[in-house]
C-alpha cells in the first residue's frame, strides 16, 4: 500500500511538472496574450512595413498599448493595411495620431509606435490612421550612404583632373 501511494505522489507531482511547463511556454511563447479578443482594432497604411510581424507590440512612450493584428496588402493603393489591436483602456488616443515603424535596438525586430496628436475626438473600433511613417530599411540606408560617399569621391578626383588640364 505504501508502494501505491507513493507512486501516486510521484505522479502528481510529474502531472504539475508538466503542467508548469505548458503555462510557462504559453507565457514565453505569447499565444496566451493573443487569444485574448478584448479591445478595438484600428488600421493603418503604411508604404512600406519592413519586417513587422503579427503580434508585434504597439507602444506610445514606450509603453506596450496593444498588437499587430494582422498585415494585409492593399490591391488598390498597394500599401500595407496593418490592423492593431489595442488594449480597451486606452480609448484616449487622439485620431490626429501618427504611426511609425521602428526597430528595437540596431538588429532588433519591428514595432509600431504611436504619436498622439491634440485632436479632442479619439480612435475607435474601425478607425484607420492616416498619418504614418514607413520603417526605415538598413539595406537600403547603407546602399544610400556608399552611393553618396562614391559619389563625393568621384567628383573631388575629377575637379582636381581638371584643375590639373587648365594649368598646363
Amino acid at each position: 500500500m505504501r508502494e501505491r501511494s507513493i507512486e501516486i505522489i510521484v505522479g502528481l507531482f510529474m502531472l504539475a511538472g508538466i503542467l508548469a511547463l505548458l503555462v510557462l511556454a504559453l507565457k514565453v511563447s505569447g499565444l496566451g496574450a493573443y487569444a485574448s479578443s478584448s479591445g478595438y482594432t484600428v488600421t493603418a497604411n503604411f508604404d512600406n512595413v519592413g519586417d513587422l510581424k503579427v503580434r508585434a507590440p504597439v507602444t506610445i512612450s514606450g509603453v506596450k498599448v496593444g498588437e499587430v493584428t494582422g498585415i494585409t496588402l492593399n490591391t488598390t493603393t498597394f500599401k500595407a493595411a496593418v490592423m492593431i489591436r489595442l488594449y480597451p483602456d486606452q480609448n484616449k488616443i487622439p485620431t490626429d495620431s501618427s504611426a511609425s515603424i521602428f526597430t528595437q535596438g540596431l538588429l532588433g525586430s519591428n514595432y509600431v509606435n504611436l504619436s498622439p496628436g491634440f485632436d479632442e475626438t479619439y480612435l475607435t473600433n474601425g478607425s484607420v490612421i492616416d498619418n504614418t511613417h514607413p520603417a526605415l530599411i538598413l539595406e537600403n540606408l547603407i546602399g544610400q550612404l556608399l552611393f553618396s560617399l562614391k559619389n563625393s569621391g568621384g567628383d573631388d578626383s575629377n575637379k582636381k583632373a581638371s584643375n590639373t588640364e587648365t594649368a598646363k
